[in-house]
C-alpha cells in the first residue's frame, strides 16, 4: 500500500508530530511505501492566488476554479502544488494529522486543501462524491483535541465530534471520491500522563499495522 501523511503543527516536540512520526514508522514497518508533507517544515503557503499557477487564463480577472481548469489542461501548476497533488494521485491512503482549532483544520492545513484540491484535477464535471477523481483511494484523520473526551458527545459541552468532522469528511474528502475511514481521536494529550501519551502512541501504530484491512465508514450526508 502507498500511504500519504499531511501533517501540520508548528512545534516539533508536540503530540501531533509525536503522532506523524509513529505513522511514518508504523505504515513502513508493516511494508507501506510513506510519503509525507510536513507543512510546517516545507513553509507551506496557505494562500490562494496566482501563484498556484505558472500559466494564466484570464490576465484582467482572477477567478481560481477557472485558472485551475486552465492549469490542468496546460500542465500549469506551481511545481510546489503539481507535487501535492502528484502525491495524492499516487497514494492508496492519505492522512491528514493536526490539532483540532476552533473545530476545524488549522489554517495551513486547510490553505493546503484550498490550493492543492484543484478543479480539473480534484473534482469536476460529473465528478464528484462517488463518481469522484480519488474513488477508490482512503482517507482517514488523525488529530488531536484540547478538550477531554466527554466533552465531544452528543448533547456535551461542545457537541457530537462525528458532527464536527462531519464538513471535512464529507465536503473534503468524499467530495472529491475518497473512502473515508473511522478518525482517530486522541482526546486532550496535554491532561495524559508521559505513560498514558506512550500508550495513546502505541495504540495509534498497531492500528495502522492494520489499517489496510479497515473498511469506510458512513459519514452521513447534511
Amino acid at each position: 500500500m502507498k500511504a500519504f501523511i499531511v501533517y501540520w503543527h508548528p512545534e516539533p516536540q508536540s503530540f501531533n508530530a509525536a503522532m506523524f512520526r509513529t505513522a511514518c514508522e508504523a505504515l513502513s514497518a508493516a511494508g507501506h511505501e510513506v510519503r509525507s508533507s510536513n507543512l510546517h517544515e516545507m513553509r507551506f503557503d496557505p494562500v490562494s492566488s496566482r501563484d498556484n499557477f505558472t500559466t494564466i487564463k484570464d490576465p484582467e480577472f482572477l477567478k481560481l476554479q477557472i485558472e485551475e481548469m486552465h492549469a490542468t489542461e496546460m500542465n500549469g501548476f506551481a511545481p510546489e502544488i503539481e507535487s501535492e497533488i502528484s502525491k495524492i494521485e499516487w497514494c492508496d491512503l492519505m492522512i491528514w494529522q493536526f490539532p483540532l482549532w476552533w473545530f476545524g483544520m488549522p489554517a495551513m492545513l486547510k490553505g493546503w486543501v484550498d490550493r492543492v484540491l484543484a478543479m480539473g484535477r480534484a473534482y469536476g464535471g460529473d465528478q464528484f462524491y462517488d463518481a469522484g477523481v480519488f474513488h477508490g483511494k482512503r482517507a482517514m484523520l488523525s488529530l488531536t483535541t484540547g478538550g477531554p473526551a466527554e466533552a465531544y458527545r452528543k448533547g456535551a459541552f461542545n457537541g457530537d465530534i462525528n458532527a464536527i468532522l462531519r464538513p471535512i469528511h464529507r465536503g473534503m474528502l468524499q467530495f472529491v471520491g475518497f473512502d473515508v475511514l473511522e478518525p482517530h481521536i486522541v482526546y486532550g494529550p496535554v491532561r495524559l500522563t508521559d505513560e498514558q501519551r506512550k500508550r495513546q502512541l502505541a495504540a495509534y501504530a498497531s492500528r495502522l499495522q492494520g489499517i489496510a484491512n479497515e473498511s469506510p465508514v458512513d459519514v452521513g450526508i447534511y
